[in-house]
């Protein structure tokens, strides 16, 4: 079984025992979120909601918080002496999806 939810404005496919990054969300590590922004739910029987399917959920745990890979931008206009760098790094939740209820 699998399900498409939605979590801070980003679409995720997942099925148990999934671990990947989200945005950072507060909570300890080992504490347990749920994802109530279910689109679709697949398997068996595909449930597809308008726009989300009622009674159902996926129950995520956290495993770590990190910071993901470094982005670096340059900014240059020739012949002016113009340049500027910057650069970024994402504040990250790292969870597992312990399981989808519908």
């Amino acid at each position: 079984m699998y399900a498409v939810i939605e979590l801070q404005g980003k679409q995720f496919r997942v099925e148990e025992g999934d671990v990947f990054p989200i945005p950072r969300r507060q909570g300890a590590e080992g504490e347990e979120l749920a994802a109530d922004r279910v689109l679709l739910v697949g398997g068996d029987n595909l449930k597809v909601g308008t726009p989300v399917v009622d009674g159902a959920r996926v129950v995520l745990t956290v495993v770590a918080h990190r910071r993901g890979p470094k982005i670096r931008g340059f900014k240059y206009k020739p012949k002016s002496g113009y340049k500027r760098a910057w650069g970024h790094r994402d504040e990250l939740t790292v969870v597992r999806v312990e399981r989808i209820e519908v």
